[in-house]
């Protein structure tokens, strides 16, 4: 999928596979940054900014990297829900049952423990950790840097 730059400058610099090594390396540093807990939250908001910077520096649009509706409402929340209860079944009953039984132990849930019995943070926590791993993989991963590695090979 090739996307054509909006940008009407001579765009040599927004176009060249430099600033894609650059963007790279920034999106490593924010990982590192994230590893070593320089960075408090979720790498995915400084990926998304770093993506938005980038989008905009080449005059490209959110829409043209495939950020857009379906054709519905009822469309898109027919298969969202379905494509998440699929795989949350997948992963319960297929995934799980399987790396317990090659690791030999159950996942470690001990950093959840200030979820148990608390019905308004455990809310809070999935609201927010859908809003990023929505934000995560649609916008930065998928949108953003599969086209960015796409880029490399143009």
């Amino acid at each position: 999928m090739e996307i054509e730059s909006t940008n009407n400058g001579d765009g040599v610099w927004c176009d060249s596979r430099w600033l894609v090594l650059v963007e790279f390396a920034l999106v490593v540093g924010i990982y590192v940054g994230r590893q070593h807990h320089i960075l408090k939250v979720s790498a995915t908001p400084y990926l998304f900014l770093l993506a938005w910077i980038s989008l905009r520096l080449r005059g490209i649009q959110w829409k043209q990297i495939g950020f857009t509706r379906y054709r519905t409402r009822a469309t898109t929340l027919v298969l969202g829900v379905s494509y998440g209860v699929g795989l949350e079944l997948f992963d319960l009953f297929g995934k799980q049952p399987f790396l317990t039984r090659l690791l030999g132990k159950p996942p470690d849930l001990s950093s959840f423990t200030a979820v148990r019995g608390n019905l308004k943070f455990a809310l809070a926590m999935i609201a927010l950790i859908w809003v990023l791993a929505a934000f995560g993989e649609e916008l930065v991963y998928r949108g953003y840097l599969m086209n960015r590695v796409a880029d490399l090979g143009s």
